[in-house]
């Protein structure tokens, strides 16, 4: 704290005590030092040492904060060095790029924060808080964090023949920090069950744990109690390099964990609901970024369509659909295939998802100006051969890719749009020029993700009546058909279904449809040509892999809409 003899003056002159109650005080020992007295004061009840604190926070112009009121980071050596901290004498509350804040106990050091920033190269910005929960805050936090260290160099190893019940009985010890466990293990069931998203839920009376497999959401049969809510949530955000302090906005962050000897990255999320914080972590499995054209889902035709537009010299390259329907995926594949030495290829993206070697990658930063335009202005200056664009969202964006094409660049990049030909409509409707679009646009492929049969526990079978017609397809083939099913088994946990695959629509542009385009022509009549060229709609190809076994028929109705066209026979 500040020098115990100028708090007491500060105390005096503010009225906090009176002369009175400082004889009082001073009675029976005249010896009394300046700390003593003030110590004396607050046991006697004549001033609050909370007081006193706040009133120096205004004083000297400073944020007030309560240690004792937030829940104290589990990590502090990942804000601060504890070297530093000692130093100082100032404990870590949170940390972004270019901010650091600190709490420390005595307002008038300024010139160690001005220290502290200098060593570490980003601005501190001190808040006062009482002197002993800043020094108690320091051994606790700094004793845990030293804990954390251990655990997070031990890998998890999970038995597929162990229960997530007996997994969380063994892991309950009260010397074992089981909240770092919990959160591993939670993990762990996470990676172990494939999901995509981990999502933990504060409901009125429960807290409730799903995970995201093949893009349905599974609840967990063995949630932690609900008083175990905030811990984890604590856990999760100080993990992510999130402000726990914080629990009125929506925060986001990044993990990286260890399973089974695999790293994995992970997107932390926060969402302040009316029961408390919800969580949602979404684990990217960077083995997704190697697989081939053939392991999204491609037929060899559509490969061989697909292969050969994507090396192309120059235009634009759109894969369209709504949220999760794997268009980013499907990028990645792209740029994995494409990624020679004799390329340069760069990237932006928001956020980078996955790092890929050998390619450079821009994340944006809006808040600084480095949004989807700016970063294409400036990777046009560094001379790629291809340029990925995560999203087109805005007519400078669109503007500066065109231009990009038109001067012998590839790029590739995402819409949100139904179907593969009202991407030209969506282009033209954001503000670029039909004859843009026309002379750019090389295709557009739209695509929706569907789950596999499990190849454990498929089986065939005669499809009904309803079926074939759901599908379009001609009764009178019934009899040559059989379609495959899955019953349900261990691997895939009794869904019948695993993992997941593209259906997709390929609309290429020629010189008719060029042609269309150049003259306004509608999403339905670019379709409709389209269709008369030989494109496949998603329904199609989807009907093609029931056929062929690969998926059900629920799977394809759920995912796809029936052609206008199409009629049951």
């Amino acid at each position: 704290m500040a020098d115990p003899s100028l708090v007491l003056q500060f105390i005096r002159s503010k009225g906090l005590v009176s002369e009175e109650q400082l004889q009082a005080a001073r009675h029976g020992n005249e010896n009394t030092n300046d700390e003593a007295l003030y110590e004396e004061l607050i046991r006697r009840g004549f001033i609050d040492r909370r007081t006193v604190v706040e009133q120096l926070a205004i004083e000297f112009s400073l944020p007030f904060i309560d240690l004792a009121a937030i829940e104290q980071p589990f990590a502090a050596s990942e804000l601060l060095d504890e070297s530093l901290s000692r130093r100082f004498n100032a404990y870590p509350i949170e940390r972004n790029q270019d901010t650091l804040r600190v709490a420390i106990a005595d307002p008038m050091e300024v010139e160690s924060i001005d220290t502290m920033s200098h060593l570490l190269g980003i601005s501190v910005e001190p808040m006062l808080a009482d002197e002993r929960q800043v020094r108690a805050a320091i051994e606790n936090g700094y004793r845990q964090s030293a804990i954390e260290a251990e655990e997070e160099n031990t890998s998890i190893h999970l038995d597929r023949t162990t229960s997530r019940v007996e997994i969380a009985e063994e892991m309950f010890d009260e010397d074992d920090a089981p909240i770092i466990r919990l959160v591993q293990v939670i993990i762990a069931d996470g990676v172990r069950m494939r999901a995509s998203d981990i999502h933990l839920e504060p409901l009125e009376n429960r807290f409730r744990i799903r995970y995201r497999v093949d893009g349905v959401l599974q609840e967990s049969t063995n949630p932690p109690p609900k008083r175990l809510h905030l811990p984890v949530i604590s856990r999760v955000k100080v993990m992510g390099k999130m402000s726990i302090a914080e629990k009125r906005l929506p925060q986001d962050g990044r993990i990286q964990a260890k399973v089974d000897d695999t790293r994995y990255d992970i997107r932390v999320s926060s969402l302040p609901t009316a029961y408390g914080e919800s969580i949602v972590m979404r684990i990217l499995d960077k083995s997704g970024l190697m697989m081939g054209l053939p392991e999204l889902g491609f037929f060899s035709d559509d490969h061989e369509i697909f292969e050969r537009l994507i090396t192309l010299p120059d235009g634009i390259l759109l894969v369209t659909g709504p949220t999760g329907s794997g268009k980013t995926t499907t990028l990645y594949s792209c740029l994995n295939y494409v990624n020679e030495s004799d390329r340069k290829i760069i990237t932006v993206e928001d956020p980078i998802e996955y790092q890929m070697q050998g390619i450079n990658q821009v994340p944006v930063r809006s808040k600084v100006g480095m949004t989807f335009a700016a970063a294409l202005k400036a990777m046009l200056r560094q001379a790629p051969n291809i340029i990925m664009v995560g999203e087109i969202r805005d007519r400078e964006t669109a503007e500066i890719a065109i231009n990009a094409s038109l001067t012998g660049h590839m790029v590739f990049s995402t819409l949100h749009t139904n179907d593969a030909p009202s991407a030209v409509t969506r282009l033209v409707d954001i503000g670029i020029k039909p004859y843009l679009v026309a002379t750019s646009l090389r295709a557009a492929m739209s695509q929706r993700l569907v789950r596999k049969v499990c190849p454990d526990c498929g089986k065939g079978y005669s499809p009904t009546r309803r079926e074939v017609q759901a599908l379009g397809l001609d009764i009178s083939t019934m009899s040559n058909l059989e379609f495959v099913k899955g019953a349900g088994c261990e691997s895939c946990y009794n869904q019948g279904l695993k993992g997941r695959f593209g259906l997709f629509e390929i609309f290429e542009v020629n010189e008719e449809i060029e042609r269309l385009i150049y003259s306004g022509g509608t999403t339905a009549q670019l379709r409709s040509v389209a269709k008369e060229l030989g494109m496949r709609s998603m329904r199609d190809d989807g009907v093609r892999k029931v056929v062929a076994g690969q998926t059900t028929v629920e799977e394809v109705l759920s995912a796809t809409v029936a052609d206008p066209a199409a009629r049951f026979s």
